[in-house]
């Protein structure tokens, strides 16, 4: 658990891609959350790719399962 928080800290940039403009703890925070932001100085939209890890469920599993 520790690890991903770790990673997800580092993903998150510190100033804006396109202009530079450092942005605020709470803004990293919101990033972090919401994984998208518009940079108050130059308005370009700072997202995130996201990579969903998705979770087997017993009726998936089932679902794969073949016949016998």
């Amino acid at each position: 658990m520790a690890e991903e928080s770790i990673s997800q800290i580092e993903e998150i940039p510190e100033a804006c891609p396109h202009c530079g403009n450092k942005l605020s703890p709470w803004q990293q925070v919101l990033l972090a959350t919401d994984r998208a932001l518009v940079c108050k100085n130059c308005w370009y939209r700072i997202i995130l790719d996201v990579i969903p890890k998705t979770k087997k469920t017993d009726s998936d599993k089932s679902k794969n399962e073949e016949p016998k």
